[in-house]
């Protein structure tokens, strides 16, 4: 530990810091609230607290609704630079953080970070009283809290109206991947989902669980092998 010695025109500081040195006496001043723990910068809607002007700037585009970062290539915007680069790692398929031990790329490095526990057994959100895993990251906005760090990012773009999943076919757009891997089958007549009593195949995995609850119709019963025992379900047209 050191402790720098810096002047302004009204007196002298003292200051002890861990050999992190700087070129401005402003960044210093900025730095040492990480120490400190103060947050000057207060958010006259919420008031939320920052340790740097600029972070209390980015965050009250939450308020304004601004969003000046767009995607060239769907039109989709952003409120930071930094989610904007790390959408449109969508389009250009790049994975830049990958895995040591299995070679697995991701395109976030806290989907990196969670996915090297599969390697490390870490689990490390345990409730010492009863070993219930704990939920530590919570929404500034409602106060919900979530036990993964991707779970609370996909809660917040019910906040900020954030859909960064686009159909190249009809436009619509989605918050979450597999709302919009779903409504791809639309276009695509997929229908992943199949009964094997009866064979009839469905695009929602619900839709298939609902259909196997339901009575057998006259409709339905038609199209079985007469031959056959009845299926197990209680099928109807779906």
């Amino acid at each position: 530990i050191q402790t720098l010695k810096f002047e302004d025109e009204e007196s002298t500081h003292h200051v002890s810091v861990f050999e992190k040195s700087f070129t401005l006496l402003a960044d210093l001043q900025r730095h040492q609230c990480i120490h400190t723990g103060e947050k000057p910068y207060h958010c006259s809607d919420c008031g939320k607290s920052f340790t740097a002007k600029r972070s209390l700037q980015i965050h009250q585009r939450i308020h304004t609704g601004e969003k000046p970062y767009h995607c060239s290539e769907c039109g989709m915007c952003y409120i930071r630079q930094s989610d904007l680069q790390t959408h449109q790692r969508i389009h250009t398929g790049e994975k830049p953080y990958q895995c040591s031990e299995c070679g697995q790329s991701f395109r976030e490095s806290g989907t990196l970070k969670k996915h090297q526990r599969i390697h490390t057994g870490e689990k490390p959100y345990d409730c010492f009283q009863c070993g219930k895993r704990e939920k530590p990251y919570q929404c500034s906005e409602c106060g919900k809290s979530f036990n993964r760090h991707s779970n609370l990012q996909i809660h917040q773009r019910i906040h900020t109206g954030e859909k960064p999943y686009f159909c190249s076919v009809c436009g619509k757009s989605f918050t979450v991947l597999s709302h919009f891997q779903r409504h791809q089958r639309i276009h695509t007549g997929e229908k992943p989902y199949h009964c094997s009593d009866c064979g009839k195949r469905f695009t929602v995995l619900g839709h298939l669980q609902r259909h196997q609850d339901r009575p057998i119709t006259s409709s339905v019963r038609r199209y079985l092998d007469p031959s056959k025992p009845l299926p197990r379900h209680t099928a109807s047209s779906d």
